[in-house]
């Protein structure tokens, strides 16, 4: 497996020279676990909410040099057409990124009270049998136009999509990404998502290094994690430690997400100037951390682009007959 080597310390030389020396990394801190093509970190950018806001973050990612191996959305796959699906799903092919598109009915969008509540009750998961075979369906239908990658923010609907994935109800190289909004924060946890079928997780962006490191004991299951957050999700912004999250958390995906900007779930036509606006700012913060590493010496160990697949994962047996 490749291993992330040590980058240079942010004004290292500098502040040795007046006495404060940068620590040394301890080795057995970084991450022994890679992607299966080699590569220890990818690109995403979120929030890219149907055709039109693809269109601005494919034209700037070119300008900047941004390069993209996935692109997700967040609003889910039942607030697009068909059309908009398959719109997507070509734009994306002709660049060889990976679209990843969320399922299903989500609690807080629905009639439960108990989300509106300080505790936010049981958050985004799937209600009752409807709400379950809302997100089955929804699978079902992005896949039948081409979608390979679906978000998930239900533990019980990972585990259905993946048996129905084993059965062969659901294409085989069909990828589940877990929600940000339910990401586990300990080893355990995370073991238990990537057992019930996730292949990619998102981690909350609050979580330590030492936390990651903590993981990757136990898993080698590809991490999702904003390098800078939404406000709804803590706003942090963590440019600065890129190349050390990728160290400690390879094999990772960088996502380059946005604060101090407002909501746009679920998306439609009146909040079309902030998503594009958003959307293309997303593309150029993406290119402030890639700068970063740069400066850093530690861009490299990036996967071709085009990559998508997480390689051999731990699951539980899926039952007979399924």
């Amino acid at each position: 497996m490749t291993s992330p080597s040590a980058p240079r310390r942010p004004g290292a030389d500098a502040l040795a020279r007046i006495g404060h020396p940068a620590p040394d990394p301890d080795p057995a801190d970084a991450s022994p676990h890679a992607f299966p093509d080699g590569g220890v970190w990818r690109t995403e950018i979120p929030s890219v909410e149907g055709p039109e806001a693809l269109a601005v973050v494919l034209k700037e990612s070119s300008r900047l040099d941004v390069p993209v191996h996935r692109i997700s959305q967040g609003s889910g796959v039942w607030m697009l057409t068909d059309a908009e699906i398959t719109e997507m799903v070509e734009s994306c092919a002709e660049r060889d990124i990976e679209l990843c598109l969320f399922t299903g009915p989500r609690g807080t969008w629905d009639i439960g009270a108990a989300t509106r509540t300080d505790s936010g009750g049981a958050g985004l998961r799937a209600r009752g049998h409807d709400g379950l075979a809302g997100c089955v369906e929804d699978a079902l239908r992005a896949t039948e136009l081409g979608v390979r990658c679906l978000l998930v923010a239900d533990e019980g609907v990972l585990w259905t999509l993946h048996r129905l994935r084993a059965a062969g109800t659901l294409p085989a190289d069909t990828t589940f990404k877990l929600s940000a909004l339910i990401g586990p924060v300990n080893p355990a946890s995370y073991a238990v998502y990537e057992r019930l079928g996730a292949d990619s997780l998102n981690v909350p962006s609050d979580l330590t290094l030492a936390h990651l490191t903590e993981i990757r004991r136990v898993s080698r299951a590809p991490m999702d994690m904003y390098v800078e957050a939404p406000d709804d999700l803590g706003g942090y912004i963590r440019m600065y430690e890129a190349a050390e999250l990728i160290r400690r958390g390879a094999p990772l995906y960088l996502k380059f997400g946005l604060s101090r900007s407002p909501g746009i779930y679920p998306y439609g036509a009146q909040l079309r100037d902030t998503t594009l606006a958003t959307a293309r700012e997303r593309v150029r913060r993406g290119r402030l951390v890639l700068d970063l590493l740069a400066r850093h010496g530690a861009d490299g160990g990036m996967s071709p682009l085009g990559s998508r697949l997480p390689g051999d994962l731990r699951r539980f047996p899926v039952p007979e007959g399924d």
